[in-house]
């Protein structure tokens, strides 16, 4: 990974819904053509910690980075997405992966790859989308998939997951009360595509904000913090080493 990277940049695309949020652009010399979005979950906006330092260890590894608001969190800077909002939330998603698309690599050239990713209500939402347009995105990132409201395990957040013909990377904390290690491993089981689920233990479903050196489960080193552990277990899941 590169270590000098480039402070972020506001971005906004007059789509509808819009597209609002920073441009994290790879560090001088950068050779990949890789690109994704990241989106944050329901209590949350586009700053939150956790979105923020996976930004920035994936600018790091070189990727161009978007990290954005959804459209219901540009209308209301606080409380819950409505479920009404839903769709517009994805069509939201699916207009930034769609600008970046439309933009070029850091060499000028067009993104090999442009990938999503989402916290939660964020990556509930991308999966949704994913479902419905395989073709849109190479790949998806979610951490801390919300597989059911806490307390509920009967309401599981899984119908679209058979139609879910795109490779995934979970990432999921022990602790998680929206879906234990366990009942993932049985979720992801109804996805026909890839799937690599990365466990990481002492963490809930913020995943410690970003702010621990826990080392992420999947293969990754201890040595490394949180985000630069999810980036190399993201690399090599989807080859890109």
């Amino acid at each position: 990974m590169s270590d000098t990277t480039v402070d972020p940049t506001p971005f906004t695309c007059d789509t509808d819904p819009p597209v609002s949020g920073f441009l994290h652009a790879p560090g001088p010399g950068a050779s990949r053509a890789d690109a994704i979005v990241l989106t944050h979950g329901a209590g949350s906006n586009c700053q939150a910690p956790l979105l923020r330092a996976l930004a920035t260890a994936f600018a790091a590894a070189g990727f161009t980075v978007l990290r954005c608001d959804l459209p219901y969190r540009q209308k209301r800077p606080h409380g819950p997405p409505f479920p009404g909002e839903a769709a517009r939330d994805r069509q939201g998603l699916q207009n930034a992966v769609e600008a970046l698309k439309s933009s070029k690599s850091a060499g000028g050239a067009p993104f090999d790859h442009v990938f999503l990713g989402g916290h939660s209500y964020g990556g509930r939402q991308a999966t949704m989308l994913a479902a419905e347009h395989p073709s849109l995105a190479s790949g998806l990132l979610l951490t801390s998939y919300p597989l059911h409201p806490p307390g509920q395990p009967a309401k599981l957040r899984t119908d679209h997951f058979p139609s879910l013909r795109i490779d995934a990377l979970f990432v999921q904390g022990a602790s998680d009360p929206f879906g234990s290690i366990k009942e993932i491993e049985q979720a992801l089981k109804l996805i026909p595509a890839r799937t690599l689920l990365v466990k990481v233990e002492g963490v809930g479903h913020d995943l410690g904000s970003g702010r621990s050196k826990r080392g992420a489960t999947g293969g990754s080193s201890s040595s490394a913090s949180l985000p630069e552990a999810i980036v190399a277990d993201f690399l090599r899941f989807f080859d890109l080493t």
